[in-house]
This record gives structure tokens, sequence and C-alpha cells, in this order.
């Protein structure tokens, strides 16, 4: 008895549900669907193979290698263009790759709308019924629950015809205040399923809930405390999310003379160079200061090393203010007001308007030049430090590049203006997020110059097999900078804190945090066609960084893998 494999193909007038979800997904806006497939994505193959020969719309179809960065990829997309984009992965073992790169997109307000296949629910006699070993051992009683704390909704494709009304749903939620990822999950049987006749129209795209407005009583009551506030100070994370809280920002700060802290910043929130920019370290403005806003910022200082004094004020300022989601987060709250950024601050400014004496904000501005942290301009030597790196990092690149930074750069020396231009990890932590989210910024602004500088071992995390064949096969040359000093930073500082004067001490702490003897990572990039350059001494580190630059301006992709100590 002959079997076969697959059910021959089945021609119809009606389009199946995938289709459905193609042409719902370029009406919501969706530009791109990072795609990495199994043996559910028949159906998805097909629609888009459809698509392409009947010209009707849908996202540009991308095979990403590896789930955790098809999702880094989205969110950077996300983060330059203020769209979200489409993700899918193979059923429950895609789901659990791609779960790194989640945790990092919800703690960092991102949407995703994200897809999984999921084992057909028919053994036989149906469409897309299982046809392979795998289809029994992968289906789960609750695939979405490995993820279901990390998305803010989760669902599954029940009925073939619910398909558009499913993404326009998952596309409002992702996109409503605060945003982030959402999940569905797609049987083969049903996604194979007809769903509608050619040329039906697809659903209307759902309004989005805008960000909350402050109630206008703690406006004034926030105005109040300005007004009357002696040495005030803003602690922010995330107020440079979009241009208009980072120009909101400096044009509050310097009408009235308040200092900005970018704490763990994850955009650039303040240009270098404002004359209110009070670097990077909170805790010494907020030991003396009367007025703490923390404006878009989930931890504003760290409790167990500094605290506001007691009797100062401390207001916090955001879309989610107290941070919901977090389940222990207890700083000090005298007020909460929701809100973005810059409608936050336009109220506030309005509210202020003429309440602060000239003399004041001239002591105050003078205050803020006193304490400014000043640099000692790092110096080409050997060994080579992260200060040196940053530095040649910036005069390499110039200052509409956009650097996707995870973890070493050091922003002190390497100054950025322009908003847009700096991009941070998620507070998550999810490691191996930069490369791929550089990738994804590379989509969004096919013309600018792309930089991701990591630390070597958030390179291996970043599966840069995957990565530079991506970058090659896309075509989305980017400059990757590897901070090369052969261990995991975060471990062996964390142990040194704990046990200063402790065993693991006695050898500097890289115990369960060494990655030596370190990998040729230059000749990773050059699998992949790209540049790759090593680089040990200080004084050959910009030569190398301009010819890499050069390279990628040239359209290949050009990595610098520089050996470092810090």
């Amino acid at each position: 008895m002959r079997v076969e494999l697959e059910p021959r193909e089945r021609t119809s007038e009606v389009c199946s549900a995938a289709d459905v979800l193609l042409r719902q997904l370029s009406v919501c806006g969706v530009d791109y669907f990072f795609a990495n497939g199994g043996t559910d994505f028949p159906p998805i193959a097909e629609a888009f193979a459809r698509a392409e020969a009947t010209g009707e719309a849908a996202p540009r179809p991308l095979v990403i290698p590896h789930e955790n960065l098809a999702v880094a990829m989205a969110h950077g997309v996300y983060m330059v263009s203020g769209r979200a984009q489409a993700v899918m992965v193979h059923v429950n073992v895609g789901t659990a790759n791609a779960v790194n790169a989640v945790l990092d997109a919800s703690r960092d307000e991102t949407p995703v709308l994200l897809f999984a296949g999921r084992s057909p629910y028919s053994e036989a006699g149906r469409h897309g019924s299982r046809t392979r070993y795998i289809h029994w051992a992968q289906e789960m009683f609750d695939q979405a629950g490995m993820l279901r704390e990390a998305v803010k909704w989760d669902y599954e494709l029940h009925l073939p015809e619910q398909a558009g009304e499913i993404v326009a749903r998952a596309h409002q939620v992702a996109m409503s205040a605060p945003r982030g990822p959402v999940y569905v999950t797609l049987p083969r049987d049903t996604l194979a399923g007809a769903a509608a006749l050619p040329g039906s129209s697809a659903t209307a795209p759902l309004a989005l809930v805008p960000a909350p407005h402050p109630d206008p009583a703690s406006i004034a009551q926030l105005a109040d405390w300005l007004a009357l506030a002696r040495q005030p100070v803003i602690v922010t994370a995330s107020a440079g999310r979009s241009e208009a809280g980072f120009r909101a920002l400096a044009r509050f700060a310097e009408r009235f003379a308040v200092p900005v802290v970018s704490f763990h910043q994850r955009f650039l929130n303040i240009a270098s160079d404002h004359p209110c920019f009070a670097g990077f370290e909170p805790g010494p403005w907020i030991h003396d200061a009367d007025l703490v806003i923390a404006l878009d910022c989930d931890v504003p200082w760290i409790p167990s090393i500094q605290n506001p004094p007691k009797g100062a004020r401390v207001a916090h300022l955001g879309i989610d203010p107290a941070y919901t989601r977090y389940p222990m987060r207890s700083f000090q709250a005298d007020l909460c007001l929701p809100g973005e950024a810059a409608v936050l601050l336009g109220g506030l400014e309005r509210a202020l308007e003429g309440r602060i004496a000239e003399h004041c904000l001239s002591e105050r501005r003078a205050e803020i030049r006193r304490r400014r942290p000043s640099l000692t301009l790092p110096e080409a030597r050997d060994p080579i430090t992260p200060e040196w790196i940053s530095a040649c990092v910036a005069k390499a690149v110039g200052p509409e590049a956009i650097i996707v930074n995870e973890y070493p750069l050091r922003l002190d020396h390497c100054p950025r203006r322009q908003a847009g231009t700096y991009f941070g990890l998620s507070p998550a932590g999810g490691l191996g997020w930069g490369l791929g989210a550089a990738l994804g910024a590379k989509l969004a602004a096919p013309d600018r110059l792309v930089v991701a500088t990591l630390g070597d071992g958030a390179y291996i995390f970043a599966n840069p097999t995957a990565s530079h064949w991506a970058a090659a096969t896309h075509g989305l040359p980017v400059l990757t900078v590897v901070f090369n000093n052969a261990l995991y930073g975060a471990v062996r500082n964390s142990t040194l804190a704990m046990y200063r004067e402790g065993f693991a001490a006695k050898n500097r702490g890289r115990m369960l945090a060494d990655l030596g003897p370190a990998p040729d990572f230059e000749r990773v990039v050059e699998a992949s066609g790209g540049l790759g350059l090593r680089v040990e001494s200080a004084n050959a580190l910009p030569g190398a960084l301009a010819e890499a630059v050069a390279a990628v301006r040239g359209g290949r992709q050009a990595l610098v893998n520089v050996i470092c100590e810090y």
C-alpha cells in the first residue's frame, strides 16, 4: 500500500487563514515577517508564494536562522521606525528559543507580534493533519504558558475565519499603551483552512489605546514642588524613547535649570553637551536633592547604595509610573503621574510659567556647572581600555550614526547629541540582543551607518553565525565592535562587589566568569563575506575602525575584534 507523506495540494477559490493573516498584517502596517520555520509553516509559505504571484500586499518575508535573532531584529526595527513587526517561530521549541528576546521586548515596552506554529489538532483526515513523527511529541497542554508572563496577551487561532480579526486584535493590544509583545499560536490544520473569498476586504485596523494623560491637579502639585525646590534633579532611563520626549526634556531642563541624570539609559535622553546634562550616576545628585523626578525610569537609584535625604519629595512620571508589572519595586513615591514624557513635561512647563525667579534659575545653573562631572580624555596605551575604544568609536562613526550598545560602550567618552542615535539593552538584560537589534535598525534606516558595540559574551549570545548570515543574505551591512576582555564582566563585578576580600577576589573575580581563550571573532564575519579585523594595540585602533567604517559604507559588513582589559 502506497503511503503519501504529505497530502496533495488542494486547489480552491477560497483563501486560507494564512492568506488572510498576511493580508491583515499588511493592513496593520507591518513591514517585515521574520521567520524561523518548521513543519508548521507550509500554509504560510504557500500564502507568501501566492501573494508574490498575484501581487497582493504582504509583509516582506525574511528567513532568520535563530529565534532570538528574529525577535531582536523586530525590536530593532520598532525602536527606529515606531512600527510593530511580526515574527513567526516553530511550535514550542521555537517559542522557547525566542523567550529571552521576548523578555527584553516586554521590559522595554516594545510591541512585537509573535506567532508560533502548533502541532495540528487532527491526526488524519484534514488538510494539514499530522504527517511527521514530531507532531505528537511537540504538542503541549499550554504552549503559551512558557512566556505568558512576558507578553501582554496570548491567543490561538481556533477557526480559520478568525484570522483577520485575531491579527487586528493582536496589533491593537501590542501597540496600545503601555506597549509590549503579544503571542498567537497557529495550528497547522486550522491555518490551512478556508477563511475568505479572494478579494474579500481585510478587517479595518482597530483603534489603539493612547497613553494616559496626567491629572491636572497632579501636574499643578508637581509644579508647586518644582517652584519651591532648591536642588531638584531628573533621573531618566527612557525619556528619549521618542524624538518629542528628547526635545521636550532638553527644553524643560534648560528653561528651569534642572540637572538630568541618564541612569542605565536605553535611549539618548539628553545631548552630551547639554548644559543640564548631569552624567550617568544619580548618587552625587540625589544625596542632597529636595525633589527627585524619576522620568520614565524604572530604577532611579539603588537603595542599598544611595537614597534621597529625609524630607525629599519623589515623583514618578511615565506611561506606567509605578511599573505595576514589576513584582517588587518599593521606591519612595509621593506622586505618580501617568503619560508620555513630552506631554508630561509640556504640562509642567505651562504650569511653571513665570513662577521661578530668574535669580533662582541662575543659582541653579551655576550649581549644575560646578557639579557636572569632568572627564579626562583617554590615552592610547596598552593594554587597550574600554574608554579608549569608546572615544575611537565616537570619532570613527560620527554624530549621525546609530549606535546599538549591549553593555561595554562608555558614553562619557562617546558623546551623542542627536535624538535616535543611541539605543541600549532592555532592563531585562537578556543577552544576544545587540547585534540583532542593530540589523533591525539597519532595515528601518538603510541609509544610516549602524554600529553594534558588544562585549565578547554578548557577541557569543548573539548567535554570530546566524547574525552575520542574515546580514549578508538580506543586505544589512553593519559595523560590529567587540570589546573582547575574555570574561563576563557582570559576573566578575558582582562577585567582587559581594566578596571584595573573599577567595574569589584572589583571582580578580574570574571564577565562573572566564571566557578565555577567546575565539578569533574576526573570522566569524569573514565566513559570511564580511571584513574581519583584530586589534591588539591602542595605536592601531583608529585606523582599523576607519577601514571598517569604509567597508560598511561600501555595502560590506565588518567586525573589529578589540583585545582589551577591564
